[in-house]
């Protein structure tokens, strides 16, 4: 996939794109990718997405506190798996929030020879808040701009968004974000140093430092697949919380006991990838009674990984 970013033209026969941020890659957005491929295959033409390096909402209000649910290189990552053939990355500014629909149209017709847009169901763009598809079709007409109305995703788990997958993330149904997004939600982060409280019971655990745009699941434990930076894969269970038995006020981390794993991992980039969630935070009275807790977490986790396994079949 190109990705063309800091203003520089595309330099090609023309595309036919569709706008949004396209975060988690979800089945609604996957949906809109295949009425999109289809659309720049009729049209003998490129498919491309026009996306934002940052989120309009953390521009224009950052401290509204939005996390992403996974990073600009995951998402073009995944745009690329999906068989667009050219990503637009768009510097998103106040300035360009100004932009009526029909200027930024022109824009990308102008810049980015874009012949037609695949516009999704219900989806706006433009300063304007009162322009609704109709309006869109009669700028594309003025503009020689074809617009085109996307199908919906009809499936199971419709209506799909962005917003949605990210509320139920942080309520820690990270089972049902896989079912929205077609794939596990995952985090990625380097292991750093901690502590080591997790070795002296028996339970050693790698404490993952992920980008802090991420968007983190509720506190608690949770059956997780990890995935090496040499592509071996892991079960384990993961830990996300403040460690009330071990210290008070701590600051919430993010630490994954792996199964059957013995090594070094400081420094190296883990993949853990979230199957269920187990149980809430828990304060135990003792080291000896979290130990003993633990070992039933990892039971249970271990239970719940053949049940995963076997369903992926």
């Amino acid at each position: 996939m190109e990705v063309i970013r800091n203003k520089n033209c595309y330099i090609g026969k023309g595309l036919v794109a569709a706008i949004g941020m396209f975060d988690g890659v979800h089945i609604g957005h996957q949906t809109l990718l295949a009425g999109l491929k289809e659309k720049a295959c009729a049209a003998g033409l490129k498919s491309a997405v026009v996306t934002f390096s940052a989120h309009p909402q953390t521009v224009l209000h950052p401290c509204s506190g939005l996390r992403m649910i996974m990073t600009l290189e995951d998402r073009l990552k995944y745009l690329d798996e999906m068989g667009v053939d050219v990503a637009i990355l768009m510097d998103f500014t106040p300035e360009l929030s100004e932009l009526e629909s029909k200027s930024f149209m022109e824009l990308l017709h102008k810049r980015y020879g874009v012949q037609a847009l695949v516009v999704g169901f219900n989806h706006r763009f433009g300063h304007a808040k009162d322009e609704y598809f109709e309006d869109y079709v009669a700028h594309g007409e003025a503009l020689g701009v074809k617009v085109y109305r996307a199908c919906e995703y009809q499936g199971q788990y419709s209506p799909v968004s962005s917003s949605l997958i990210r509320k139920v993330i942080e309520e820690g149904k990270v089972d049902l974000a896989e079912c929205y997004l077609g794939r596990p939600f995952e985090l990625a982060g380097v292991v750093v140093h901690g502590k080591q409280n997790g070795r002296k019971i028996g339970f050693p655990t790698a404490n993952l430092d992920v980008p802090s745009q991420l968007i983190i699941p509720h506190r608690g434990v949770y059956t997780v697949v990890v995935t090496l930076d040499n592509g071996v894969e892991y079960g384990g269970m993961a830990n996300i919380g403040v460690r009330p038995t071990i210290e008070k006020g701590g600051e919430r981390t993010i630490e994954v006991n792996l199964f059957d794993f013995d090594g070094d991992l400081y420094d190296r980039t883990l993949k853990v990838r979230f199957v269920k969630f187990m149980r809430s935070e828990m304060k135990m009275g003792s080291l000896e009674e979290l130990k003993e807790r633990l070992a039933i977490d990892k039971l249970a986790c271990t239970e719940e990984l053949k049940k995963y396994k076997e369903n992926k079949k």
